[in-house]
């Protein structure tokens, strides 16, 4: 099968399509914008919006059944043929022939069982456990309920699936929204970031001088001054984040270089990087910046710089002792990310170098003991806050429906409690809705209840529409929330606070090299914050809807660090790079587990990052260079070698960004049809390429960039595609191409020959191969997990099934699926891998790249198969000897060996072996 090339989709278009509003593309671009922002700087973007095919209309106006089910129908018709001739009722039909190049040859593949030298000398007593009190009760009420989730989250999922128009709130929201929207495109048009900011958060007008952290200030100086460590524990909203940078800065420690903030997500680096700048009265990127992940908005002025815990992480590599910093700030210190527990450690070995730097380390919570302990006994600052009493109570039993119930006591405090705000935690983003309509529809069903504001927040909703539960209104607000309530929001006004007592979080299992993220029960910590949202202002209540003895029994004392729920690969790789050559002995706070210590390490060695012996390789000290996962940096050097740079440069781009197909409601069935344009069956990967060249290639002989950014957003918007995906993309694309130029990569490009990118992908991913068992049902050759092509894969449902595959990721939802799928040639993966994959023909013979296996043929010209030839081999040695012992395979060519007619061919191969068209060499 020849590859699919680019298609000129600005000029021809098969299917006539409905034009997507401006309205819908403002809406669409606000909210991959928003994504970038808001999404975790190592988390990994999933288009799991996208959902099979629909049927739509042909233009004659007669049903048209899609690829998918062409492709099922034609699986089962396969099937049920193979039965029928199996059985001896019909004689068996020649297959027809599809194509008219040579069939393809059967390859065996094996898989081998390999294991780096050095992990045999690790003892497994060197690893510390996590703590048992630290993980959940597996047979505890809470932790069965968070499995079972909300009923009426499930009910209210399919009501909302059934309609089709949108209430009134929800169209006032949208009107708002879409105004904002056209600020911010065209902020985006004219490039200019600082206008953007302007519009991410409303900084509002605060005076300094009334934050509790103010009236520290002098003790916050004096700590600093005599100590190189000091904690500082003060709730959110004490100041900490925003004046302590400016106290310091007012004392004269920029003189002898920067103050820098670290934020666990990007959206904080930006927003508070604003909020100072503000305050100052500065340009944000002079005397105030920030840095996250291929963007960066300081200047050589910059004194202030707010920044993502992973870019310092990656400064480090560059400069070992940080000698730029006079000041280092660890903000947020409470939530553990995986990027703040390795700073701990690096920042701990650059202080017995320097003694002139100073670390300050703020969290939100009072156990601040562990970080004193590890920092040698250094002072803690608590900063008192205006607190109040809090009554807490529990629920006598533990609820089914922990929604139902939380909606239920809403209303009751709204119509028997005193005037303040009520606060509900809630798990997610169905969570929320679900229970704001329910609260809705409740208040609106009864004429005498005196109105109620119900207001959602959480990560994905737009910035503008955030901004509303922070406004001051007449009436009574009902905010129900994710735990970013807990500590990274102030909300004023919070009397009543009802906690579900559950929350998402993500997990790793090494085992099946898969990222989760579900709903499980809170620590105590997070219980405690949140009921202490409650009095901020005033005497407040909590109503935690779980029972005590759950609290007491089932619920860990503190929330598990990430970095013993998450994948250490880049960690490793980095530790490895600094010169921490023996990963066991760095200094972690918390210990990872063994299971995910081991499978990073050996995953860095099968992607040759790692020495037999475990050393870093030059290939893992170019591989560190790059701010990617190792499998994307290895596709990037692998790219460079196999000259097709450029084209792996856009792919990496891609997977960096949020989604780019967008499926606006309403017009699923367009947006498909135009999706489907893009397609390149062999590959997701070549698919994303595929969008990028036809993209970037819009107005690329105008003159003035203003015009071809707006050609390219009408173009996009025609497409169904986010630009707003595809400007970062094409941003982060720059960035990468100058540290691949300072890496001394060489600029390439493969042209028309695609095979040659998808052996870069295949050597990145081939720990991650999987191998076709059903419709579109593959198996993982390395964990055995069965997974499923997700639905808007380019590979599901076009009559291309490819045999064996790789993917970019697997997510569990509703059920494994793969993300980022590419068909792979077998041959590739015993030659890329060859400790893992050995491919051999019929006769057990190992093959190579370029020496195609042999096919045996009897009389009637029928393949035979593997285990006849061996019953053959004891019947007819002699003829074996004489006629098989000297094979020579020309390139390109299969050397076919007739047998006699007596052995009887069989239908299938040994595993399952399907065959399939053959991939473009």
């Amino acid at each position: 099968m020849e590859e699919v090339k680019l298609v000129n989709l600005c000029q021809t278009c098969d299917i006539k399509t409905k034009k997507m509003s401006d309205d819908d593309a403002i809406d669409s671009d606000f909210a991959v914008e928003r994504t970038w922002y808001d999404d975790e700087e190592t988390s990994r973007v999933v288009d799991s919006s996208v959902k099979r095919f629909p049927k739509f209309k042909s233009h004659d106006g007669l049903g048209l059944t899609p690829s998918a089910n062409l492709q099922k129908q034609m699986d089962l018709d396969k099937w049920e043929q193979k039965i029928i001739a199996q059985s001896g009722i019909l004689p068996t039909q020649p297959a027809a022939n599809y194509d008219d190049e040579e069939s393809e040859c059967r390859v065996y593949l094996s898989v081998n069982s390999a294991r780096p030298e050095f992990l045999s000398t690790y003892d497994s007593s060197m690893f510390q456990q996590p703590k048992a009190d630290l993980r959940y009760n597996l047979e505890g009420d809470l932790y069965q309920l968070a499995k079972n989730g909300s009923q009426s989250v499930t009910e209210w999922k399919k009501h909302h699936e059934q309609q089709k128009e949108m209430t009134e709130l929800q169209t006032r929201e949208r009107l708002e929204k879409i105004k904002k929207g056209r600020q911010i495109l065209e902020a985006v048009r004219q490039h200019n970031n600082s206008q953007f900011k302007d519009l991410l958060i409303d900084t509002g007008n605060i005076n300094r001088e009334t934050l509790p952290i103010f009236q520290s200030r002098e003790d916050i100086i004096r700590l600093v001054a005599e100590n190189n460590v000091i904690i500082i524990v003060g709730e959110t909203g004490s100041g900490k984040t925003t004046q302590v940078t400016q106290f310091l800065m007012e004392e004269g420690y920029g003189r002898f270089g920067q103050i820098a903030c670290t934020q666990p997500r990007r959206v904080a680096a930006v927003s508070v990087a604003k909020r100072v700048a503000d305050e100052m009265n500065v340009e944000l990127g002079q005397e105030v910046g920030y840095t996250i992940r291929f963007e960066d908005v300081s200047s050589p002025k910059t004194i202030i710089r707010y920044m993502t815990d992973g870019v310092l992480l990656r400064e480090s590599l560059i400069d070992e002792n940080l000698d730029k910093y006079s000041v280092i700030i660890m903000d947020e210190a409470h939530e553990r990310s995986l990027n703040t527990d390795v700073l701990f450690g690096v920042l701990k070995r650059i202080l017995s170098r320097r003694n002139d730097l100073r670390v300050m380390v703020t969290s939100a919570t009072m156990d601040s003991s562990k970080f004193s302990k590890y920092f040698g006994g250094c002072p803690i600052l608590n900063v008192s806050g205006r607190t109040f009493n809090v009554d807490i109570s529990f629920m006598r039993s533990n609820p089914q429906d922990y929604v139902a119930v939380a909606v239920m006591h809403a209303i009751k405090i709204h119509l028997t409690e005193a005037p303040g705000d009520i606060l509900i935690f809630m798990t997610g983003q169905d969570d929320i809705e679900c229970a704001c309509e329910l609260i809705r529809k409740k208040i609106e069903e009864q004429e005498e209840y005196p109105p109620l504001e119900v207001l959602p927040i959480y990560s994905q909703l737009p910035a503008d529409l955030q901004a509303k539960v922070f406004e001051p209104i007449p009436i009574r607000k009902c905010i129900v929330a994710t735990n970013i309530a807990e500590t990274s929001l102030t909300i004023n006004g919070i009397r009543y606070v009802i906690d579900c007592g559950f929350a998402k979080q993500k997990n790793y299992s090494s085992k099946a090299g898969l990222d989760t993220l579900l709903i499980q029960p809170i620590s105590q910590a997070a219980a405690i914050q949140r009921s202490g949202r409650a009095g901020r202002t005033m005497d407040g209540k909590c109503w935690r809807l779980y029972t005590e003895i759950s609290f007491n029994f089932e619920m860990p004392p503190m929330t598990i660090p990430e970095i013993q729920r998450t994948n250490l690969s880049n960690v490793i790789l980095l530790l490895k790079s600094m010169g921490f050559n023996d990963v066991l002995s760095f200094d972690f706070m918390d210990r990872p587990p063994l299971d995910n210590f081991m499978h990073a390490l050996t995953q860095l060695w099968s992607l040759r990052a790692l020495a037999d012996d475990g050393s870093l390789t030059d290939l893992g000290r170019e591989m560190v260079k790059f701010p990617l996962d190792p499998t994307l940096s290895k596709m990037l050097l692998v790219g460079d070698k196999y000259h097709c740079l450029d084209e792996v440069l856009t792919i990496v781009s891609m997977l960096s960004v949020p989604p780019v197909f967008f499926k606006p409601k309403g017009k699923e069935d367009e947006a498909d049809s135009m999706r489907e344009k893009f397609i390149v069956p062999e590959s997701d990967h070549l698919t994303l390429l595929n969008v990028y060249n036809l993209w970037s290639s819009v107005g690329r002989g105008l003159n003035s960039d203003r015009d071809r950014d707006m050609q390219r957003a009408t173009w996009a918007r025609k497409h169904y595609l986010h630009n707003i995906s595809l400007i970062k993309a094409n941003e982060v694309r720059k960035q990468l191409i100058e540290i691949a130029r300072d890496a001394g990569l060489q600029h390439s490009t493969s042209g028309d020959d695609w095979t040659v990118v998808r052996k870069a992908v295949c050597s990145a991913y081939f720990h991650q191969t999987a191998r076709l068992k059903g419709l579109s049902e593959y198996v993982n050759l390395h964990t055995g997990i069965q997974c499923f092509l997700h639905p808007s894969s380019a590979l599901a449902g076009l009559g291309y099934v490819p045999e064996y595959i790789v993917y970019h990721e697997l997510v569990l939802t509703s059920k494994h699926y793969i993300h980022g799928v590419t068909a792979v040639d077998p041959l590739w993966l015993s030659q890329m891998a060859p400790e893992f994959f050995t491919a051999t023909d019929a006769f057990g013979n190992v093959l190579e790249e370029g020496k195609p296996p042999v096919v045996i043929e009897d009389d009637n010209g029928q393949e035979l198969e593997k285990q006849d030839l061996k019953q053959n081999e004891v019947k007819n040695d002699t003829n074996k000897n004489s006629k098989y012992s000297d094979l020579s395979l020309t390139m390109g060519d299969v050397e076919k060996v007739v047998l006699p007619p007596t052995i009887s061919p069989t239908s299938t191969a040994p595993g399952g072996v399907k065959k399939r068209k053959k991939l473009g060499k």
